[in-house]
């Protein structure tokens, strides 16, 4: 579907679906109420200490619901306004503010990322000179997968990681293979701010966050700590989930695992990528950054989408998963003491995001089971819906 299309076909998909399954608001009270049990039901069970969700659907939250504690041992409810840490959810952010810039002609996805970061260097005499703009956003730079993060996860500044690059070999040439990067990701930053007197920071904040009214949400630890109203971070033990204190090393690599955000703030973003604010985040841009760029093999092995999906790719920023004969817009994040996801069908106008105050992977399994639910009530194939 082209951009200019986009906005239609969700309404058209929209109006298919209130035929194919009939009696839509029965049905939609039916679904959201077992998966709020259901949702609260995982929680008890892996005994997280606090989480929310939101299904979103044509623009407006089906439903919002929140479980727990900010703090584990505290009387501090979850609340639709409680602030946690995106984590990569953040990757979906800084992609989303360079199609913006690509858009308005300011940046151009073949723009060589070594004039910016002239320290990043590799093995391969050249490699580092033939890398762009969409390599960093795709994961596609040639890296084994998450070159370095035990230095970011150690406390390293990326000044101090940057020049060991040079000691990796690639493993195939630029766009040829996919590797997930959060330090190579996070070299947006200076290519981004090579278009503005602001800072990265404050053109996410500027271009995003405001204009979709996202109130609570922020980028860095210090917009984190501002909040009274946010989760704590929790870690696994032997005696159960321990509430510690937040790390900052990741926020040291704000355009890959930067952003805050609660719930509320979360209906907004995904609103957006269904397209309720154009003016925002444009259809040119949706297309742009859910545009199937590298094949992902690995994501087919994961327990939790094994069963479902036939294919999965990475765009720029957002993963794109073939959920049997439909398609879901995705991207998981998680650092110590959180775990976030959000996806959405464009097919259908329909979202679904989670936040957690810890590290589980029930969030991949009631994501998982919430789609395999929604693509059952459609009718299968060369079939008519009752009328």
């Amino acid at each position: 579907m082209t951009a200019s299309l986009r906005y239609f076909g969700v309404l058209l998909a929209k109006v298919f679906y209130a035929l194919a399954v009939g009696a839509l608001g029965a049905v939609q009270a039916a679904d959201t109420a077992a998966y709020d049990r259901a949702f609260k039901s995982g929680m008890k069970a892996k005994n997280i200490p606090g989480a929310a969700y939101a299904i979103v659907e044509m623009g407006e939250p089906l439903k919002t619901g929140v479980y727990g504690t900010r703090a584990r041992g505290k009387n501090l409810p979850i609340t639709n306004d409680t602030v946690f840490r995106l984590a990569s959810v953040s990757k979906t952010f800084s992609s989303s503010l360079v199609a913006m810039l690509v858009e308005e002609g300011q940046l151009d996805l073949n723009t060589k990322i070594s004039p910016f970061a002239p320290a990043f260097q590799l093995k391969k005499r050249g490699h580092a000179e033939q890398l762009e703009l969409q390599h960093l956003l795709s994961h596609s730079v040639g890296l084994i997968p998450n070159a370095y993060d035990n230095m970011i996860e150690d406390g390293w500044d990326l000044p101090k990681i940057l020049p060991r690059f040079r000691r990796l070999s690639p493993v195939c040439a630029p766009g040829a293979c996919y590797g997930y990067q959060n330090i190579a990701f996070s070299l947006v930053k200076p290519i981004v701010e090579s278009t503005s007197d602001n800072s990265f920071e404050t053109l996410i904040e500027q271009r995003i966050l405001t204009p979709l009214g996202m109130k609570n949400a922020s980028i860095g630890l210090e917009g984190y700590l501002a909040k009274t109203d946010r989760a704590e971070p929790h870690v696994n033990t032997r005696r159960g989930w321990y509430k510690t204190k937040v790390k900052p090393n990741y926020y040291r690599l704000s355009p890959a695992a930067g952003v805050n955000a609660s719930i509320s703030d979360m209906v907004k973003w995904v609103e957006s990528y269904l397209g309720w604010y154009p003016e925002v985040i444009s259809p040119a841009v949706i297309d742009m950054v859910t545009e199937k760029r590298i094949r992902t093999k690995r994501e087919l092995y994961k327990r939790q989408w094994r069963p479902y999906l036939a294919d999965a790719h990475y765009g720029l920023g957002w993963r794109i998963y073939d959920f049997g004969d439909h398609e879901i817009i995705m991207h998981a994040g998680g650092v110590s003491g959180f775990r976030s996801i959000v996806s959405f069908s464009p097919e259908l106008g329909v979202g679904l995001v989670i936040l957690m105050n810890a590290e589980s992977r029930i969030v991949d399994d009631l994501t998982a089971e919430f789609w395999e639910e929604r693509f059952n009530e459609l009718p299968k194939k060369g079939t008519v819906a009752a009328r």
